[in-house]
């Protein structure tokens, strides 16, 4: 009796402030008959009072460890770790040049060094900042090229596009010349004072008058940023002595070098026009190439730019990589259906259906369009398992050290389906079909478009 009380005294309030189109009394008693409160309602919820959903929703008849045999795979050494950083596209950039490295030169378990492109990575973010806030000043700070700026003056997330455009730029240093700090293995705490000092910096340069110098002003700013990144990472070197080692630790030459010195003997190659990006984004049409404003990382460099594709095409330029013994920059939306434990992206980890007792509809265009699904994070495409020609699972290599299958994913061919967006290709393996289509004027897309997710 207390309970139909209660239950009609809510009823009475929520009619006396219902609207059309609100929740009222009639509305209120017909959605709660959703609650049976039977006995596997009650089950369920005392479970998800004491077990998180992932585990509860876990898939016992997936269990068992996945095949861990691939007929084809590039040979990789060492594991590296972001640890708590949104570095991930900088690990896997520079884990696809040490993998050809390491190869060319028998190196063992080499690394160039991720802090030293993270802190000019950040300064070139800086500079973009406030260079696009000059750029947009005489425009109102509630327009929403302007907002957005200011709601993302830097990150850490970035794409490879930025790494081809740093590492040209700035050029690579072995990891033990410029090593990780503990600001290099967390970065947001830092990330977060430099944002509101270009936020508060980018405030001052929309204020000064007509006269100012927003250059000179511009140059002052960035010196206390550059002060702040080598209180953070380090100071960058210019020239280093270095001994090189083969795969025995036998010594092979000492050198020195400048950073650029070093990217031309143990890169080599055109990082600028050697590589192209492509997308499988089915909320856009196939075959058209699309740009993302201001998705760069250094204001004189390039925006994101990519080959939309369906995904048979990608896949058949990824086994031919794979075949040609060369990794590649692979991104995807990691967290779903993701066992971290063991390592293995599976669409069929989670009965989240059966647990809830819901169904999951949306498929992967209408999960790109509400923004429930996007690429998140980058890794290293190194395998593929062929039967009679026909992918059954892809291997990456990861950044998070050695968690997962001995720090590496791997993937079922249906998640790849689902939840793979890019992949970087050497033009080599890029049919002329393909290439042509690069001939096209990009299609600019804003700032804020569902698929601008920087890889972290």
């Amino acid at each position: 009796m207390k309970k139909i009380i209660i239950l009609a005294m809510a009823l009475i309030s929520v009619s006396a402030f219902a609207q059309k189109g609100g929740i009222d009394a009639a509305l209120l008693q017909e959605i709660s008959k959703g609650y049976e409160g039977n006995a596997s309602d009650k089950a369920i919820r005392n479970a998800l009072n004491t077990t998180q959903v992932g585990v509860l929703a876990r898939n016992a008849e997936r269990s068992a460890m996945i095949d861990t045999h691939f007929s084809d795979c590039i040979k990789t050494v060492g594991i590296t770790n972001q640890k708590s950083s949104g570095r991930c596209w900088l690990f896997t950039g520079l884990n696809v040049l040490r993998a050809a490295a390491i190869e060319k030169y028998d190196l063992g378990d080499f690394q160039f060094s991720q802090n030293y492109l993270f802190f000019y990575d950040q300064l070139e973010k800086a500079n973009l900042f406030l260079q696009a806030i000059i750029d947009t000043r005489n425009l109102p700070i509630e327009d929403r090229k302007v907002d957005w700026l200011f709601a993302h003056p830097i990150s850490d997330g970035g794409t490879f596009t930025g790494v081809a455009d740093l590492v040209s730029k700035y050029g690579v240093v072995p990891a033990e010349v410029f090593p990780e700090s503990l600001v290099a293995n967390s970065t947001s705490a830092m990330r977060g004072q430099i944002a509101n000092i270009l936020r508060q910096d980018g405030l001052a340069l929309r204020d000064a008058g007509k006269k100012a110098d927003l250059q000179a002003m511009k140059t002052e700013m960035l010196k206390e940023v550059y002060r702040l990144l080598c209180l953070s990472y380090g100071v960058p070197p210019t020239e280093f002595e270095w001994t090189r080692r083969d795969a025995k630790d036998n010594e092979v030459s000492t050198k020195t070098y400048t950073p650029k010195e070093f990217y031309e003997e143990f890169v080599g190659y055109d990082l600028q026009n050697n590589y192209i990006m492509v997308m499988n984004d089915p909320s856009r049409e196939y075959g058209k190439v699309y740009e993302i404003e201001y998705d760069r990382h250094t204001y004189d460099g390039h925006n994101w730019l990519y080959v939309n594709l369906p995904i048979e095409r990608v896949k058949e330029m990824a086994i031919a990589s794979i075949k040609g013994g060369d990794a590649m920059y692979f991104s995807c939306d990691v967290g779903k259906f993701l066992d971290r434990e063991r390592g293995i992206c599976d669409i069929d980890n989670y009965d989240y259906e059966s647990l809830l007792g819901v169904k999951f509809t949306m498929d992967k265009k209408q999960r790109v369009l509400t923004h429930a699904s996007g690429s998140s994070h980058a890794m290293t495409l190194i395998g593929v398992d062929l039967k009679d020609g026909v992918p059954q699972k892809w291997m990456v290599e990861n950044s998070w050290g050695k968690s997962g299958y001995k720090g590496k994913i791997i993937m079922t061919d249906e998640w790849f389906d689902e939840y793979m967006f890019r992949l970087v290709f050497e033009k080599k393996y890029v049919p002329e079909d393909i290439q042509a289509l690069l001939k096209q004027k990009p299609i600019m897309l804003p700032a804020w478009d569902p698929m601008f997710l920087g890889e972290e």
